[in-house]
């Protein structure tokens, strides 16, 4: 086969108000990340899992800077992640630990907020994990063990999920020998929250949920979310496997506030209606913006 069209597919090109929109949003991100360490976590003995976890460790143990340790061991999981995942990542990580890690040396000599470690691990826990929440939703990361994750992922059945709580779980516990189980157990707290935060800034506050409605009455249930919630629906034609009756189907996004009011409306009609309600992490497109309703 000639080579030519595969030699004429170039990547999509960023323009310049897009590159300079993911440079501020992972600058942000990153620079959040060296406050909730610095000025928070690492004078306190807390750690956070990954790669900067296993950092702030050998820098407590070797007395290295923190900055140095982060940028030399992200390196070698960097490339896999230029190799494998896709270049505009790897620069986009490569820029957002590199940020981190200047952060970090800058605010090593400011005292800490607190010495109450378990102060120290709640607000270091939010603002690191809104910063991590940043850098991912701008294209990056700002740990290797993410990235170590998504590999494993590919060739195991273990998820991403389950492989990153796997390595930060080894790593939290190895917390315990280095600065003692009372500190562990704050890691722990400050990674829970931070957690949290991460995917409250990635999906938003305010998460989606889409909802499937199977009903005889499904004409009036739509038109009731229209007027009263605001949101438009998809009326879907199905069919009933057992009895092979046709079945009117509504398909609706809303969001986390909304599904109260739902299910009081759908009650309303038919209050023996399938109902069926899941998160989902992104939308794009369509009319999911919520008309005004009075």
């Amino acid at each position: 086969m000639d080579d030519t069209g595969a030699r004429n597919i170039r990547q999509p090109k960023f323009s310049a108000f897009k590159l300079f929109r993911r440079a501020v949003f992972l600058t942000l991100g990153a620079s959040l990340v060296a406050v909730a360490l610095e000025i928070f976590l690492v004078n306190n003995r807390i750690i956070d899992g990954g790669i900067t976890g296993i950092s702030i460790m050998l820098a407590h143990q070797l007395d290295i800077a923190l900055g140095i340790l982060l940028t030399v061991l992200n390196l070698p999981f960097l490339y896999l992640g230029y190799k494998q995942i896709g270049k505009t990542f790897a620069v986009s990580t490569l820029y957002a630990v590199i940020v981190m890690s200047i952060g970090t040396t800058l605010l090593h000599p400011v005292a800490p907020l607190t010495i109450d470690p378990l102060l120290a691990a709640v607000f270091g826990g939010i603002i690191l994990g809104v910063g991590v929440g940043i850098v991912i939703r701008a294209g990056g990361s700002l740990d290797g063990a993410e990235i170590v994750s998504i590999l494993v992922s590919r060739r195991t059945a273990f998820s991403v999920g389950e492989v990153v709580m796997f390595i930060n779980v080894f790593i939290l516990a190895s917390a315990g020998f280095v600065f003692g189980w009372d500190h562990a157990m704050y890691s722990l707290i400050a990674y829970y929250i931070a957690v949290q935060l991460i995917d409250i800034t990635i999906e938003g506050i305010d998460r989606s949920k889409a909802v499937w409605i199977i009903s005889d009455e499904a004409e009036g249930i739509g038109q009731a979310l229209n007027d009263r919630l605001g949101r438009g629906v998809t009326y879907l034609r199905g069919e009933g496997a057992y009895t092979g009756d046709r079945k009117n189907v509504i398909f609706a996004v809303i969001t986390r506030m909304e599904e109260a009011k739902l299910k009081e409306i759908v009650d309303e009609w038919d209050s023996g209606a399938f109902l069926a309600i899941g998160n989902i992490h992104e939308v794009r497109g369509g009319r999911f913006k919520k008309r005004d309703i009075h």
